[in-house]
């Protein structure tokens, strides 16, 4: 049986430039049924060959594949932005091969299994649990057994989506085969226009708090959204297992895209040893909340010494109440204090901000920015908050009637578009005051002085030159309306 895994051609957000990585869904999916005996297996990425989309069904025909596979479970570039894609593919895909079956999963499908199947008829499957539930899946239709009770899947049975049984989250990730990243042209790949050959890991999953403007809800069961609370990982030795594989095939930078990649500082200092004893030369971003990083600060050094040149994590919102509003976590000495360690070790400083929260007014977002402006992040990332299914802000959308979920225009649901108002702001206004604290904050006196004579890693700074050159595309965006994708 020949399975094919289609990522349709994408641009990217307006401040990453270029930006490009290996669909992390689609390497982990295949290595899993590969491992199990299926062999012909093949990714078309349409975005690295240029191949667009109304070409994407015919390079599709050509191939003939049984199986068409799409999803994806990082949003690495695009937000939301993909499913419009994705939909787009199955679509046009169906109408040429109308006997190949044609599978979705991950962000977004997995928590809405029936209104995918109920809006695109061209979608046979989808997936609502992890790799067993794939592979369970891909056996049922190649020996033509039932799938109608296999859990984590949803099927049609007379034409209506049928939703199968839960499916526990695996708890052993190191049971997973190293992903299967010979299925791409890894050369090709490139991040923020400048990070080349470049990939994005995903080393654990799940997280330990429960943020409400969270995208990670929408990749689980929607009977069961709080699977999203259990944090599992990858050990040290099996994340270095596949940094060693990535060295061979060439690649130079990493982003361990984890929101929590530094929840554990024990897993965090173990994978650090291993890379310096096994002299991997892979520079590498990492993600995780302010609490977290202040809990690694010992090790900082020993981070910087193995190549991590950036770090990333999430102010969101500026006020104690505000953060337990949002059950960030966090705290505002926390905030401030990984910055200051950060910076202390030339580590550049990713922060970002979310306004559109529904109680937002727009004395609320100047706050939230001066305060952001006086911590003074080397880069600031505003993003809208754009609900996810299954999070506690869908929910309030939905009670709102801010948006109908089966009406979304996937194209501004990217988290850099105003998707819905506040209490107190207008779609537009938000568009505005979003344009402003991103012009504020680059155009500072002094800011981009700083960090281009900083002791940064040059990677930092190339990326901080990709942010500034997109400045202005992303107002226009947040104005406008304009697509970065």
């Amino acid at each position: 049986m020949k399975v094919l895994f289609v990522m349709p051609k994408i641009g990217a957000w307006a401040t990453h430039g270029v930006h490009v990585a290996p669909n992390q869904l689609y390497a982990q999916w295949a290595a899993y049924i590969r491992e199990k005996g299926y062999q012909d297996l093949e990714v078309l990425d349409c975005t690295i060959l240029g191949i667009p989309l109304d070409k994407l069904a015919d390079k599709v025909k050509e191939k003939n594949p049984d199986v068409v596979i799409l999803g994806d479970m990082i949003h690495c570039s695009v937000g939301f932005g993909i499913i419009w894609y994705f939909n787009e593919a199955a679509s046009r895909i169906k109408q040429v091969l109308p006997k190949t079956k044609i599978i979705m999963g991950g962000l977004w499908y997995s928590s809405t299994p029936v209104e995918t199947m109920e809006d695109n008829p061209a979608v046979d499957y989808v997936v609502m649990g992890e790799e067993e539930a794939f592979y369970d899946l891909i056996k049922a239709i190649d020996t033509g057994a039932p799938t109608k009770d296999i859990a984590g899947i949803t099927t049609r049975i007379e034409g209506k989506p049928v939703m199968g049984p839960h499916r526990k989250l695996m708890t052993d990730l190191d049971s997973l085969p190293l992903p299967a990243y010979d299925l791409f042209d890894i050369t090709k790949y490139v991040g923020h226009t400048h990070w080349k050959p470049f990939v994005e890991m995903m080393t654990s999953r799940g997280c330990p708090s429960a943020c409400t403007f969270c995208y990670e809800w929408d990749q689980y069961d929607p009977r069961h959204p709080n699977d999203f609370l259990t944090w599992r990982a990858k050990s040290p030795e099996r994340v270095i297992e596949e940094l060693e594989l990535l060295h061979k095939m060439g690649v130079k930078v990493v982003v361990i895209q984890d929101d929590n990649f530094n929840v554990d500082p024990v897993r965090v200092e173990k994978f650090c040893k291993l890379k310096k004893e096994k002299n991997i030369p892979i520079k590498w971003v990492s993600l995780g909340r302010a609490v977290d990083w202040v809990n690694c600060e010992k090790i900082l050094p020993l981070m910087k010494e193995t190549g991590m040149f950036m770090g990333v994590f999430g102010i969101e919102v500026t006020t104690p109440e505000e953060l337990k509003k949002i059950a960030k976590g966090i705290t505002i000495d926390q905030i401030k204090k990984t910055i200051d360690i950060l910076r202390a070790q030339d580590i550049a400083v990713v922060a970002d901000i979310m306004i559109g929260f529904d109680y937002d007014s727009e004395q609320v977002v100047k706050q939230r920015y001066e305060f952001s402006d006086q911590v003074d992040p080397d880069i600031l990332w505003v993003g809208y908050v754009t609900p996810a299914p299954n999070s506690p802000m869908w929910r309030i959308g939905l009670k709102k009637k801010w948006f109908d979920p089966r009406k979304i225009d996937f194209l501004k649901w990217d988290f850099l578009h105003p998707v819905i108002p506040t209490d107190h702001l207008s779609i537009p206004d938000l568009g505005r005051l979003g344009a402003w604290c991103m012009r504020e904050f680059f155009s500072k006196p002094g800011r981009i002085q700083r960090i281009m004579t900083s002791n940064f890693d040059p990677l930092a700074k190339l990326c901080f030159q990709d942010v500034m050159q997109g400045v202005t595309k992303w107002e226009q965006g947040a104005i406008k309306g304009d697509s970065h994708i």
